[in-house]
């Protein structure tokens, strides 16, 4: 069973969850990763991948308390790239940034002062987002700096991927939301720049238009099934 517990919890099934998105989207190259196709926005100079997984913990450079669970990992011979999925969650609560008084210990080396400036303003509410989980990606980046430089010797990507065609059921948001929370990530991005851990965003739509043969067939599928203009 995957630490994030998806499957016990009812995530998987849950038609605001975005799981099962994760699972169809990149779980068949679970088997095959020398076959995921490239990702827009990623300067990887060494794909294809080695590796593909999905619910993949990162650590801390500590032994106890929680640590990270990412959507999925892609991994190359020198980098290792983890990925936050979105579908609905961006427009169906508020986001409260907390961080424990583990996240401001003196470990996270001088490249990574961009993170550590999102985080301050995030907890001094200097600096509030309406969509975007702004914590949870500073927290995993944190953890891909630890598993990549410190761990592995790869050069670590945190990737970003949301949907962007509007929905009215389960949850309702508008084009207007979705430029609204891409300009969100926009802003985050700007913040992060020149980090240890290089922040990639994109939509699920932009990637499945992407799909070479013979996969074309595959991403429409995924389109289909969750409602994704990819047209």
């Amino acid at each position: 069973m995957a630490g994030g517990n998806e499957i016990e919890s009812g995530k998987l099934l849950s038609p605001q969850s975005s799981a099962a998105l994760v699972v169809d989207s990149f779980g068949p190259f679970i088997k095959l990763p020398k076959a995921l196709p490239q990702i827009p926005g990623l300067s990887s100079k060494d794909w294809p991948p080695s590796f593909v997984d999905i619910e993949y913990q990162v650590r801390f450079p500590w032994s106890g308390g929680r640590h990270p669970w990412l959507d999925a990992v892609i991994k190359t011979d020198n980098e290792i790239i983890g990925i936050e999925s979105k579908r609905f969650e961006p427009y169906r609560d508020s986001k409260a940034a907390h961080f424990s008084d583990a996240y401001n210990k003196d470990v996270w080396g001088v490249n990574m002062q961009a993170y550590t400036d999102v985080r301050d303003a995030l907890i001094s509410k200097a600096v509030v987002y309406r969509y975007l989980d702004a914590a949870q990606l500073v927290k995993h980046a944190f953890g891909l700096r630890t598993e990549g430089i410190m761990r592995e010797k790869k050069a670590p990507s945190l990737l970003y991927i949301y949907i962007e065609t509007p929905h009215k059921s389960p949850v309702s948001f508008t084009r207007q939301d979705v430029k609204d929370h891409q300009a969100e990530i926009s802003h985050f991005s700007k913040q992060v720049e020149n980090a240890d851990v290089t922040f990639v965003a994109l939509s699920y739509e932009a990637w499945l238009k992407k799909f070479p043969m013979p996969w074309q067939s595959h991403a429409k599928a995924v389109a289909h099934k969750y409602k994704l203009n990819i047209d």
